[in-house]
């Protein structure tokens, strides 16, 4: 019975045999009982030896099986996976302005077609491209903001305009165009000035400075030529071209702006004459529509107080937007203090201001003298010849004939418009006849002239 029971305990203590095996080892020569022991720990022995041989096999088995099911899982979705990676990526590539400008991104669409209509692509000194050039998107947004965001208004709007430049070709009535400086000598005028490290650039519209209506506004095509030509020189010195920022759509932040000054010292407003209504109505449709939204402000100076009902008949049919940029200034030497100190000293001192005055520094368009003068001399030099032969019997009539001769010369020609305005006044009559009366029309035309100029 003794002897059993250390068989019984061999068992129990079979997990501390594993941590003691060297020693029963070492002692295996004394232990005559190791001889049953060492029956069992080689069974235990191969059983873990195919244990441990079994289990890297399993290890390789299971690591072999997850690999060949992980290879054509990631060959299968790795096609589509790049392929819906792809237009995601292009996503972003879209900038940003095409989305948070509402209408930008479908009037660009309308480009290429536009392109093809009118087969041309220049605005203000620009080449038109796509929606990544910059001075592109600034041109668009302007027509886009004329027409309150409506992208077909734009896009007709924008059609016409390029179709006009194609005829008129405006950069070439800077270039080579020459004017009289009879008609147009002293009217208009620009100035550039620099207010932080940009341009700001005025326009000079002297009306009071017509010597001869008829003369002036008589060819309203020639007229609108030179007020274009003069428009031009100013959105050359705006410098579109070079954009580099897209402007904000609102217009607060649109640097490529400039300021207006109308000076109507001397100017009569309640009797138009026809050729003044008629080159006043073609620079309207054709400003309105070739170059919207090129102004920031527009000063009226020398404005008589009875022309204040005018501004407040603006406010009844114009946007806020549009009214916002008009200051009425019934002294013209006020018009420096509507700007800070900087640009205040260069304004002219006929304006308030320190600087030369237009005449002496500011630019204008190319002005050659007309060449119905020079027919006019010749035409004065050729009756003193007549004279002369005629006077030759009479020494006294001869200082007499002259003086008799030049007074009838200046009289038709004093009279000559008086004879057109008799001719001229059956048609308002008819035309008052019509319900168009004289008094009224005037001055809608006049708010008309001053509205859309300034859009």
């Amino acid at each position: 019975m003794s002897d059993q029971k250390p068989v019984e305990q061999t068992p129990v203590a079979e997990p501390e045999k594993r941590e003691e095996a060297p020693v029963v080892a070492a002692e295996a020569p004394e232990a005559p009982e190791a001889s049953d022991k060492p029956s069992e720990t080689p069974a235990a022995a191969t059983t873990d030896a195919t244990d441990k041989e079994a289990e890297p096999k399993a290890q390789e088995a299971v690591e072999e099986t997850p690999a060949k099911e992980a290879e054509p899982a990631k060959d299968a979705p790795a096609a589509p996976e790049t392929e819906a990676a792809q237009p995601e990526e292009q996503k972003p590539e879209q900038p940003a302005y095409l989305t948070k400008i509402p209408g930008l991104a479908q009037l660009f669409e309308q480009l290429p077609k536009i392109f093809s209509e009118t087969s041309y692509n220049e605005m203000w000194g620009v080449q038109l491209k796509d929606s990544e050039d910059v001075p592109t998107v600034n041109v668009l947004i302007k027509f886009l903001r004329a027409n309150e965001g409506n992208v077909q208004g734009a896009q007709d709007q924008l059609r016409k305009a390029l179709e006009w430049r194609k005829k008129t070709n405006p950069l070439a009535l800077i270039e080579s165009g020459r004017y009289s400086a009879t008609k147009y000598g002293g009217l208009g005028y620009l100035t550039t000035y620099e207010q932080d490290g940009r341009p700001l650039v005025f326009t000079w519209n002297i009306y009071g400075a017509v010597k001869d209506v008829s003369a002036t506004f008589g060819d309203s095509d020639e007229f609108v030529k030179w007020r274009a030509a003069l428009m031009e020189l100013a959105v050359q010195d705006l410098k579109l071209k070079d954009a580099t920022e897209v402007i904000d759509y609102d217009g607060e932040k649109d640097p490529y702006q400039m300021i207006q000054v109308h000076d109507y010292l001397n100017v009569k407003f309640f009797r138009m004459d026809p050729s003044v209504r008629a080159a006043t109505k073609k620079t309207i449709d054709t400003f309105s529509t070739a170059y919207p939204e090129l102004l920031r402000e527009k000063f009226f100076v020398n404005v008589p107080s009875i022309m204040g009902w005018m501004f407040s008949a603006m406010k009844l049919f114009l946007s806020r937007n549009t009214t916002r940029k008009f200051h009425p200034i019934s002294n013209g030497a006020n018009l420096a203090r509507e700007f800070p100190a900087s640009i205040a000293d260069k304004i002219p001192k006929t304006y308030g201001g320190k600087g030369l005055e237009l005449k002496d520094e500011a630019r204008t368009v190319q002005l050659v003298e007309d060449k119905v003068e020079k027919e006019e001399t010749k035409d004065e030099t050729k009756p003193a010849e007549a004279s002369t032969e005629s006077a030759a019997p009479a020494v006294p009539p001869k200082d007499e004939e002259p003086v008799k001769k030049e007074t009838p010369k200046e009289k038709p020609v004093e009279e000559a418009p008086k004879e057109e305005a008799l001719k001229e006044e059956p048609v308002k009559v008819e035309a008052a006849t019509n319900g168009e009366p004289l008094k009224e029309g005037a001055p809608q035309e006049e708010i008309k002239a001053v509205a859309e100029e300034a859009k």
